[in-house]
Formats: C-alpha cells, structure tokens, sequence
C-alpha cells in the first residue's frame, strides 16, 4: 500500500475529515490533499509528525512494514 492509501486510512479510522487533520499537525488543508491524492510527497519532519500523532511507525506509514 502507499503512503497517500496509509494516510488516507489512518485520517478515517480517526474519524476526521482533512480540515480536521490539517488542524490537529498544524499544516494546510491542501498540503494534507495533495499527501492523500498522491500529487506531493511529505518531508521528512511531516512523516514524523504523523507517525508520534496516529501512534504509527515511520515504516508502516511509507508501507514498508504491515
């Protein structure tokens, strides 16, 4: 799976739209669209910062781990 998919699931099992997202991680609401339709790729500090937040590794968030 992608990071856009693992988000994407992620934000859902939360249940929180991507205002309420971009909200909770102090970033936009179109940097967090652009992350969940694939057009931009998160920095590094931004993986960071969603992994401590949805209490996931880095790993799993890049699909590298189940």
């Amino acid at each position: 799976m992608e990071f856009k998919d693992i988000l994407k699931d992620l934000r859902i099992e939360k249940g929180l739209t991507q205002e309420e997202l971009a909200k909770q991680i102090n970033f936009s609401l179109s940097i967090v669209n652009k992350w969940e339709n694939g057009k931009k790729s998160p920095s590094v500090d931004a993986i960071k910062i969603l992994a401590k937040y949805f209490n996931v590794t880095t790993d799993y968030l890049l699909g590298l781990e189940n």
